[in-house]
């Protein structure tokens, strides 16, 4: 058991890109089918599906050896600190290059999406 699963899913898809791995398994759960689907609408990873017993996710990643870029994902708001943004205070993840993940009361949404909604939330996690 994890005390933070949101992090353990950033860090099973730094390490599989690390280690160049095309395929992971991640335990599922709401929230981290939310982020994945986040995460291949802006082209991180490849695709993500459901298992048979439907207890994990496959994530399919791109392959390193051809594009030679691993994105960098980062935990910011944690179980012990919990970080909460305005929609006014949403700005550019390194100027424009990478993407903020937001829990907002829309759903998990892109720090550009929660600004143009006009709501804020808790800052899940940056990734550029």
């Amino acid at each position: 058991m994890t005390h933070d699963p949101i992090a353990d899913l950033l860090t099973r898809i730094r390490n599989g890109y690390l280690a160049r791995l095309h395929d992971i398994s991640v335990p599922y759960s709401k929230m981290k089918a939310e982020i994945l689907r986040i995460l291949k609408k802006n082209g991180y990873i490849v695709d993500f599906a459901l298992s048979e017993d439907k207890r994990t996710f496959t994530v399919s990643l791109h392959d390193v050896r051809k594009s030679k870029y691993i994105p960098s994902l980062k935990r910011i708001s944690r179980p012990g600190q919990r970080i909460y943004i305005k929609s006014t205070d949403i700005r550019k993840s390194r100027n424009g290059v990478g993407i903020y993940i937001l829990s907002t009361p829309k759903g998990i949404v892109t720090g550009y999406e929660a600004h143009a909604l006009g709501v804020g939330g808790e800052l899940l996690c940056e990734v550029y």
